[in-house]
């Protein structure tokens, strides 16, 4: 059985208010879980203390028997400094796609031709 420490969504409509539980991976996200470490309001201030609620001692017992943390707990483990989460990079995330290129190229044609009839 594989564990998942993860964010279990709960209140109204547009106010979320999350649980950070401990979880089969298997189970549906808002479905059964084994035991809640925590609680994730981000309804409240960044800056506030109530934001992030969680037993470092329970999360420390979880992930020593291998229960692995999704991106979003595993930000609120290494603010906590249970946990560090390594450094994400996608240079490619900003290349343009090839419709951009394509109307980068038309614009610049485009521009470029009154500026030969002048000349």
């Amino acid at each position: 059985m594989s564990l998942k420490i993860r964010l279990t969504r709960g209140g109204a409509k547009k106010r979320p208010y999350y649980r950070i539980v401990v979880a089969d991976a298997r189970s549906p996200r808002d479905g059964r879980f084994i035991e809640k470490i925590g609680a994730y309001d981000p309804m409240k201030a960044k800056d506030s203390p109530e934001r992030v609620v969680l037993d470092v001692e329970k999360a420390k017992a979880w992930l020593a028997k291998g229960a692995q943390p999704t991106d979003r707990v595993l930000r609120f483990l290494d603010a906590a400094g249970i946990a560090k989460r390594p450094a994400r990079n996608n240079p490619n995330k900003a290349v343009p796609g090839e419709k951009a290129k394509e109307r980068a190229e038309k614009h610049a044609a485009k521009s470029a031709a009154p500026a030969e009839a002048e000349a």
